[in-house]
């Protein structure tokens, strides 16, 4: 199997604090996710979403994956893509995170493949970025232990497997301003994004 090739958008949260589906969010009269696609195209030839929704994805060219272990939050979504994933590691991000930074994806592929791990995350002091990351079909094993046992951080998982992290100053080299993690958890948001985009 090839190292790089499947990206997963996991769209299955719950949206509570924004009162309607994230996966419906629209940037400039389009679906979030549809323009995401182009550019996850440029380093990705297959692109999953993970959804209870799949009719929702009829016209875009993706695959649509449900969680084998559901209700357990973002890990199920993680564990369903890399069960599903054509390559041995999956790039994973949220239908709410409007930015994908091409480089960035890049150059953790070749940290990667320079020093293979199960998982590689950004870390920005002590806090880690979750997406915008890959994870490996390695990790698989611990991932559904930890499911199964009803642990759901995905924070505990990287503890326990073998991950290379990747230092705030090196990401900042792509995004100066952090806006590739930048993610639309509420209304507030939501609206505050729309409006600088037209700025």
């Amino acid at each position: 199997m090839k190292p790089f090739g499947t990206a997963a958008i996991l769209a299955g949260g719950m949206s509570s604090r924004m009162g309607f589906d994230k996966q419906l969010l629209t940037i400039s009269r389009k679906r979030l996710i549809a323009g995401l696609l182009p550019r996850l195209a440029e380093c990705f030839d297959d692109i999953l979403v993970v959804t209870n929704f799949p009719e929702l994805y009829n016209r875009m060219p993706v695959r649509t994956v449900s969680d084998i272990i559901p209700g357990k939050g973002p890990l199920s979504g993680i564990h369903a893509a890399l069960q599903s994933s054509k390559s041995s590691y999956v790039y994973f991000m949220a239908c709410d995170m409007p930015c994908f930074e091409a480089g960035y994806a890049e150059y953790m592929k070749q940290r990667l493949l320079e020093d293979p791990n199960d998982a590689c995350v950004t870390r920005r002091g002590e806090w880690i970025e979750p997406f915008h990351a890959f994870y490996n079909q390695t990790a698989v094993g611990t991932l559904e232990a930890d499911l199964n046992a009803d642990k759901t951080s995905v924070f505990y998982l990287l503890k326990k497997i073998s991950t290379l992290y990747i230092s705030e100053e090196e990401a900042k080299r792509f995004s100066s301003n952090w806006s590739l993690f930048c993610n639309l958890n509420t209304r507030e948001e939501y609206f505050a994004y729309l409006n600088l985009q037209k700025g």
